[in-house]
C-alpha cells in the first residue's frame, strides 16, 4: 500500500500523519509507502514546522528529516492512496488528476472516522492546537490501517 498526506504547505498536518502513519504501520509489520506533500509548494525543501516536530516528538515520532514537497499529478501514479486534510486541499489535488479514475484516489482522511462528514483536520499554524490535530490524525490513521489491512 502507498498512502500521501497532503495539507496546504506540508510543513504540519500532512508530515505529522506521514510520521503517525509510519508509525503505526511498522508496528503492525506493515510494509506500507507513506510520504506527504503539500498544494501550495510555499515549504519546499523545508523541514516541517518546530511544533509538529515537538508534538511529534512528544508521542516518540521524529519527523525532522522530512521535507516539504509540492503535491504533482505524478503522485496519482506513485500512490494507491491521496488523503486530503480538508476540502480545499481535496479540491486542489483533484485538480491535477490525469484522469477521472485516478480522482476515486483522493480522500478526505477524516472520513474514515467520520463517515461521510468531509470534515476537516484544523490548520494548527494559525491555532496552534498541535495537540487536537495529532489525535484526530493518531484516529483516522487507526481506521487507515482497519480499513485495508
Amino acid at each position: 500500500m502507498k498512502v500521501l498526506m497532503v495539507c496546504l504547505g506540508n510543513i504540519c498536518r500532512s508530515p505529522l500523519a506521514q510520521g503517525i502513519l509510519e508509525q503505526k504501520c511498522a508496528a503492525a509489520g506493515l510494509d506500507w509507502k507513506i510520504d506527504s506533500a503539500g498544494t501550495s509548494g510555499w515549504h519546499d525543501g523545508e523541514a516541517p514546522d518546530p511544533r509538529s516536530i515537538e508534538i511529534g516528538r512528544e508521542y516518540g515520532i521524529d519527523i525532522s528529516g522530512q521535507q516539504s514537497r509540492k503535491c504533482t499529478s505524478a503522485d496519482f501514479e506513485a500512490f494507491d492512496l491521496i488523503l486530503a486534510m480538508d476540502t480545499a486541499n481535496y479540491n486542489d489535488i483533484l485538480k491535477l488528476a490525469p484522469t477521472e479514475e485516478s480522482k476515486e484516489k483522493v480522500k478526505m482522511i477524516l472520513n474514515y472516522v467520520f463517515p461521510g462528514e468531509n470534515r476537516k483536520v484544523p490548520d494548527p499554524y494559525y491555532d496552534d492546537n498541535f495537540d487536537r490535530v495529532y489525535g484526530l490524525l493518531d484516529s483516522a490513521c487507526d481506521r487507515i490501517i482497519e480499513s485495508f489491512s
